[in-house]
């Protein structure tokens, strides 16, 4: 129910370090959106929220920036190896998983941000040229499109161990966030980056613009 705290202690210890993971990679990579709030109060089908505060001003989004992003959004995912181990890891990642996935193909197959080079292969409905523009052999339609699946998995793994790492080098500070966290249910950003402040160095994101 919306609103209504989350009671179970194993699952809530849980949903705290995902959220928390989500929140310290947007506080620790410099390119990423910074935090507005983390939470534990579900809203709809989520039982715990991080939210961040995107720069309306900015029209074009990096790779570096993307790559920050997806990094971002693998944190729950790494925080639950590294806390629980891999086979305690659950479906709470699936969006997440879903949405990073969808943000790597774009950069090989839309923006030209791999080691395939600046060439778009989609056309503008979205679907995958598959080597179609390049050559009518069919076999070659293959050799593109695993291609483009090995740079996809690439950028993935690149930015999982990016987040595990940094999971593994701020565990005591997220120990103490995910304590703090269960027991108010709600921190802001603010509150949070001071918090990890104590612990590391946290980059500054005065280029970003706050949402009023």
């Amino acid at each position: 129910m919306e609103g209504t705290p989350l009671v179970d202690s194993k699952n809530k210890r849980l949903i705290a370090y995902h959220e928390v993971g989500h929140a310290l990679i947007g506080t620790l990579i410099k390119d990423h959106d910074p935090v507005q709030k983390v939470t534990l109060i579900p809203r709809g089908q989520a039982q715990g929220l991080t939210w961040f505060t995107p720069n309306e001003e900015q029209g074009l989004i990096s790779r570096s920036q993307i790559k920050a992003r997806i990094t971002g959004a693998l944190g729950g995912r790494a925080a639950e190896e590294i806390v629980f181990g891999s086979g305690e890891i659950t479906t709470g990642a699936g969006n997440d998983l879903q949405q990073i996935t969808g943000m790597a193909r774009q950069m090989v197959t839309k923006f030209g941000m791999s080691d395939l080079g600046p060439l778009s292969l989609e056309s503008q409905s979205g679907e995958v040229f598959l080597g179609r523009d390049w050559t009518t052999r069919s076999e070659y339609s293959e050799a593109i499109a695993s291609r483009i699946d090995v740079q996809v998995r690439a950028i993935v793994e690149d930015c999982y161990n990016v987040a595990k790492r940094l999971m593994r080098e701020n565990r005591t500070v997220m120990d103490r966030l995910v304590d703090l966290l269960i027991e108010k249910e709600t921190i802001d950003g603010e509150e949070f980056r001071q918090i990890v402040a104590e612990y590391t160095d946290v980059p500054d994101k005065s280029q970003y613009v706050p949402t009023l």
